[in-house]
């Protein structure tokens, strides 16, 4: 088990949200509340810091963390990129990584990656079928070897991942715990879905 103060939590905003006709997607409503603040709750009071990674909206985001991290470089180059950004940025050991547009991530998410990292450098959520590799918990001293593959032209995360020791963590809540909300048609299934069963919520 990895200690709260060994742990930063990154939620990743950075994206220009295309399928979602370019709104930022962290910032839409799920409920009654923005998508991130979902998100917030299973990562707040569980790690030492709580960043969130924005290329704009930073005023509307820093509401939900204590620092908000921008990617080191422009052109809003993908996921890896933000991964890479929160692994320079954070004081601490290690750094788990969640989507900010998945707002149905199980309660205990940081304590069933720490547990389950072992050795490994990299811990990745599934839910049983597939991997979720934007739910992860990285080793923060991985951060140079990152930014050489990105220097590279890397910008898969699996196949970053496969350059490292890493270990699959099982879920058994299922693929809508890690439900990434695309469009605004999968947001609206998920809230009726969760509406429906309100003791997973």
């Amino acid at each position: 088990m990895i200690p709260q103060h060994d742990l930063t939590g990154l939620i990743l905003a950075g994206g220009q949200g295309r399928r979602m006709g370019g709104v930022d997607k962290g910032l839409v409503p799920f409920g009654e509340r923005p998508l991130v603040a979902h998100v917030r709750e299973r990562l707040a009071g569980r790690v030492a810091e709580l960043l969130i990674n924005a290329n704009r909206s930073h005023a509307a985001y820093g509401e939900f963390a204590e620092r908000i991290v921008e990617d080191a470089e422009g052109g809003y180059q993908g996921p890896l990129m933000g991964i890479y950004s929160g692994l320079l940025a954070a004081h601490t050991p290690w750094l788990l990584v969640v989507p900010c547009d998945t707002p149905a991530l199980p309660q205990d998410l940081v304590a069933r990656l720490g547990a389950g990292i072992g050795e490994a450098d990299i811990a990745v959520a599934g839910d049983g079928q597939r991997l979720h590799p934007v739910v992860a918990l990285i080793r923060t001293a991985l951060a140079e070897d990152l930014g050489q593959a990105l220097a590279a032209g890397e910008r898969k995360i699996d196949r970053w991942y496969a350059r490292h020791a890493w270990v699959r963590v099982d879920f058994a809540e299922g693929a809508d715990a890690f439900a990434n909300l695309n469009t605004q048609e999968e947001r609206q299934r998920l809230e009726q879905a969760l509406a429906q069963e309100p003791v997973k919520r």
